[in-house]
């Protein structure tokens, strides 16, 4: 999900042409900052928003469709692999974290559907990502797949006890992933149907 858009996003996501945006800007009617030093004008997703509902715009063209993924694990090679399959698929919205601590931002600020979670992270264990998750009541809707080489079938009853969805093994096959991140996306939207 874009915080910041130019003129050119902005008319775009509203239909209209980018001239319009920029007199909409430049009188004022549309918020937003120049970039210092240069004359490139920048728009807050918060601004465009309340511009799009002052004059009867749509916002669903602002929502992309996608289910938002973060993506969590200290390995490099596994974030660049797991964000590579599923922006390919077209149907993600990817952003990445490597601790707990970035992971927690990251849920904040993104509000992701789904959260691919490395068991064993520098700063912190699956276990405590889950439960801190699943205290929190704002975040009740996020579902969490826990990734790993390394774990035993009770560490891995206990993570789906602390509030998992699943439980995926690496070395992963590509097809396995997206099956159980398309499984797990399907329950999180049936349960809210219901």
């Amino acid at each position: 999900m874009k915080d910041l858009f130019t003129t050119g996003e902005a008319a775009e996501v509203c239909r209209v042409s980018q001239q319009t945006i920029i007199r909409c800007f430049d009188s004022g009617r549309l918020e937003g900052f120049r970039v210092p030093g240069s004359r490139f004008r920048r728009i807050p997703r918060q601004n465009l928003i309340k511009f799009m509902r002052e004059n009867n715009i749509p916002v669903d063209n602002l929502e992309s469709g996608r289910k938002k993924v973060l993506i969590v694990d200290d390995d490099a090679e596994i974030v660049e692999l797991m964000s590579d399959i599923l922006s390919r698929d077209g149907r993600f919205e990817i952003r990445t974290a490597s601790s707990g601590y970035e992971a927690g931002m990251a849920t904040q600020q993104f509000r992701p559907d789904l959260i691919l979670l490395d068991y064993m992270l520098p700063d912190v264990n699956g276990n405590v990502v889950c439960q801190t998750i699943r205290g929190n009541p704002e975040f009740q809707n996020i579902r969490i797949i826990i990734v790993s080489g390394v774990m035993k079938q009770d560490e891995i009853d206990q993570l789906l006890r602390s509030g998992a969805e699943d439980f995926i093994r690496k070395p992963f096959d590509i097809a396995e992933l997206t099956g159980k991140i398309t499984a797990v996306l399907q329950m999180k939207q049936e349960a809210a149907s219901s």
